[in-house]
């Protein structure tokens, strides 16, 4: 601050104001992306080496003012994010996953895999947790559909969130957590810790990665096939991309209903295919007919989740599994949203609607006590 006294002559109140903010930024923050996380607009950040930053704001990437002055100075702030979690990158170890204090998902990656230099991705956790109602004001869905899957949910149904990156499964998978019931143990696996239930009896599980001799790893296998052992409830694993898929089947055909995941496909019928590949990656010689079986008496519903081209997100498909057919897994769609064109501000236009078939868990679900409306499932 004396330094910036001495000087006052050649800076104006602005340009110490800016000085000091840069000095904090690296001194107590991340240096240039500081402001970037503090914006509750930008939803992503995106470090293509020290002179490229992009964000996600408001579902459209942007690229930003701000810039690192060199590939070390990116390189630190990797460094102040990855430090204090034990891990580390280098030559040797050139990628990592992290999240930060707030936990916003970090991944890192550096020479000589990046060839733009270390680049950096977060994706932000929000810090006002998303509520059904949000959701339904974006226009991620209907008020009908939400009651349908709140239905589904109590009623126990397995049920697989598809989407590619990006399409708000995660977040998705959040809201649909707050409808099981507060008097439920629930077990949650992830990779990095995002999810936020409000119920009081949940148990987070996170994966770990080997240590620098490359032992200690513990997976997603390993947390999916210890939680069976913990007495859940519900079982609720953040992102399903391996072998864990088998044990995951078998839970859920062994008496844990109402078990929720998700997975990276861009249909429901592609997340069956992706199935049966993750179920092979278990390292079992199963024949394909008894995976698709394990498949069908497993998962109950799928709903697709995407990203659209104007940036909104928006469940696409409700579908139900219901059984096999010779050699074919059967679905049943009972809502979908009908994408009619663009507006000419880029906006998508279309609605959701239910298919008029009446589900095919109807009857589950009034066991449960649910009456179903008649209006959920008219067609219109």
């Amino acid at each position: 601050m004396n330094f910036l006294n001495d000087k006052s002559d050649r800076l104006s109140f602005e340009g110490k104001q800016e000085l000091i903010d840069a000095v904090s930024d690296e001194l107590i923050g991340y240096g240039p992306i500081t402001t970037l996380l503090e914006d509750t607009d930008v939803s992503e950040i995106m470090v293509n080496g020290p002179y490229q930053i992009y964000v996600e704001k408001k579902g459209k990437l942007v690229l930003s003012d701000s810039y690192f002055r060199d590939d070390d100075h990116v390189l630190q702030v990797i460094e102040k994010i990855v430090s204090p979690l034990g891990r580390r990158i280098d030559e040797s170890s050139p990628m990592v996953d992290a999240r930060l204090p707030d936990g916003s998902r970090v991944n890192a990656i550096i020479s000589p895999l990046s060839l733009v230099g270390p680049s950096i991705t977060i994706r932000k956790f929000p810090q006002n947790r998303l509520q059904i109602d949000d959701l339904i004001r974006f226009g991620s869905l209907t008020e009908d559909m939400a009651d349908f899957l709140d239905a589904c949910v109590k009623a126990r149904l397995n049920i697989f969130i598809s989407g590619g990156t990006g399409s708000g499964k995660t977040s998705l998978l959040n809201v649909m957590s707050s409808f099981i019931p507060h008097d439920e143990r629930i077990i949650t696996i992830e990779d990095a810790a995002e999810l936020q239930l409000l119920q009081e009896h949940v148990v987070s599980l996170e994966t770990r990665p080997a240590n620098i001799e490359g032992k200690g790893a513990i997976s997603i296998r390993d947390l999916v096939k210890n939680s069976l052992r913990m007495r859940p409830d519900r079982i609720i694993i953040g992102e399903v991309r391996g072998g864990e898929a088998l044990d995951m089947l078998q839970a859920m055909n062994t008496g844990h209903d109402g078990s929720l995941a998700t997975g990276h496909s861009n249909s429901p019928r592609e997340m069956l295919s992706r199935l049966e590949t993750m179920v092979l990656m278990a390292g079992m010689d199963l024949p394909i007919r008894a995976i698709r079986e394990q498949i069908a008496g497993a998962v109950d519903l799928i709903i697709q989740q995407s990203r659209l081209k104007d940036g909104s997100r928006k469940i696409v498909n409700i579908t139900e599994v219901i059984g096999m057919e010779g050699e074919t897994i059967v679905l049943q769609d009972v809502f979908l949203f009908d994408q009619t064109g663009m507006s000419a501000e880029g906006k998508v236009i279309g609605k959701h609607k239910a298919t008029g078939i009446r589900p095919y868990y109807a009857e589950k679900l009034e066991q449960y006590g649910y009456e179903l409306e008649a209006s959920w499932f008219n067609g219109e």
